[in-house]
């Protein structure tokens, strides 16, 4: 395939990519639905699945294997820029004298774990059946653990935003707990991933030794060297922004290098970007990130659709997706619900932050698709997962509807009205409160500008 030929189909392809993505995202908008639903939707319909199954060749066509590899690093280079927007957002200071938030998040992590560990330990032969015959070994079960302890930060704000939970006691419980819960499951999952890497014992001290160094450098050289650049007075947006994006992508490339994924490099530089004086990311910084990884995370949804074969699936795969979706919700409503109920709050409320913890989506897909490309999971499994991750997305917004009866609906958000301020009995400030409006998520409208004033919309 020449050069012109695959740019001409990587245009068309993005073309498709771009528009089925936003259509099934409106789509799923008005049905109650995430977006990712309807996004991740577009991507299996545009797979082998479903379009592979039209004749004439119409997806070989569209999607040659002569730009799959393209696709694929125009995807990571989406998740760089989501993730780095993640770890520059993170603020593990909710955690300070918030007991009941400790609790939910220590129990939505642990319980859920302990679960997708027990499932794989109690039924050996369905998994390895469905995972290329291959016997569970413990990289293997750890990594079920983490996939289904995570809960996704940016589907959640973007439910809770529309659900009218924002500000909210159930709302805010629930989204200071998942980015925490958050926080929790990266290291995890890069230990999965350093521990399953194949070579001698040498090999992986020398790795091992070699993302400590990076880590250190991280913080003790790059973070003091960008704080300096970017806080020089005067310094415009526009000079400041190309420095965000070298530090992330080169951290991206650093941990791919180690042998661990691009998403730990960009969460990590994010962590370490300088902040305002007050400890909120600078949205004149965040901004373009968010923008241009928005518009590439359609071609993420579209390769991790993709991947999604389903008629490799077999009849006996589908009793281990009950089990695994089984696990997977009882993991987190029965483990949030009861954690928020000896905090003493109502059960009802309790229901509703277990409910809220169940929210996959994005997250668990970049979680999905790390098991994949790392070997840790094959395509038969890995559709499975994305399934639950579907199923378990696609059940919040009718259970917080169930939940939420017309005689005791939670109170909407008022303007300008801060989280923690209705919650004394969690919160012991509103200082320690973070909004739960979605800042990273792509399609949640403009951030507000650094005056509190919303951006006009372009």
């Amino acid at each position: 395939m020449s050069s012109d030929s695959v740019v001409t189909h990587v245009v068309a392809a993005l073309a498709v990519v771009v528009a089925a993505s936003h259509a099934l995202g409106a789509l799923a908008r008005r049905l109650g639905q995430p977006p990712v639903v309807g996004q991740l939707f577009a991507g299996i319909a545009l797979g082998p699945s479903l379009l592979g199954l039209v004749p004439g060749g119409v997806y070989e066509t569209l999607f040659p294997s002569g730009i799959q590899p393209i696709l694929t690093a125009l995807a990571q280079v989406a998740l760089v820029f989501f993730l780095f927007a993640v770890g520059y957002e993170l603020d593990l200071g909710l955690l300070r004298g918030q007991r009941s938030v400790t609790s939910v998040s220590v129990s939505g992590f642990v319980v859920p774990m302990l679960l997708g560990a027990g499932i794989v330990l109690l039924l050996p032969g369905p998994f390895a059946a469905a995972n290329g015959d291959r016997p569970p070994d413990p990289t293997f079960v750890l990594y079920m653990a983490i996939a289904l302890s995570i809960t996704a930060v940016p589907v959640l704000a973007s439910i809770i935003k529309d659900q009218g939970l924002a500000g909210t006691r159930p709302g805010t419980v629930a989204m200071a707990s998942a980015g925490v819960i958050d926080a929790l499951s990266w290291p995890v999952l890069a230990v999965v991933l350093v521990g399953g890497a194949h070579g001698s014992a040498r090999e992986w001290g020398v790795k091992a030794a070699l993302l400590v160094l990076y880590v250190l450098v991280m913080l003790f050289a790059v973070r003091p060297l960008t704080a300096r650049w970017i806080g020089r007075p005067g310094t415009p947006v526009s000079r400041q922004v190309p420095v965000a994006v070298t530090v992330a992508l080169a951290s991206a490339w650093a941990t791919n290098a180690l042998g661990l994924h691009v998403i730990f490099g960009a969460l990590l530089a994010g962590v370490i970007m300088p902040r305002r004086p007050d400890g909120s990311p600078d949205g004149r910084l965040l901004r373009p990130l968010q923008d241009t990884g928005g518009l590439l995370l359609p071609v993420f949804f579209a390769v991790s659709g993709m991947a999604v074969v389903l008629d490799g699936l077999h009849r006996s795969d589908l009793l281990l997706l009950a089990v695994i979706i089984a696990a997977a919700v009882v993991g987190k409503v029965a483990s949030g619900a009861l954690a928020a109920r000896a905090g003493r709050l109502p059960w009802r409320e309790s229901l509703l932050i277990g409910v809220l913890l169940n929210t996959r989506g994005l997250t668990e897909l970049i979680v999905l698709n790390v098991g994949l490309q790392a070997g840790v999971i094959g395509p038969r499994l890995y559709a499975l997962l994305v399934v639950m991750a579907l199923v378990t997305t696609a059940a919040a917004g009718p259970l917080i509807r169930l939940l939420r009866h017309p005689s005791d609906a939670l109170p909407a958000p008022r303007e300008g009205h801060r989280a923690g301020g209705s919650t004394p009995e969690i919160w012991s400030g509103p200082e320690a409160v973070q909004d739960p409006a979605p800042e990273h998520v792509p399609d949640q409208g403009p951030l507000p500008s650094p005056g509190g004033e919303p951006a006009p919309r372009a």
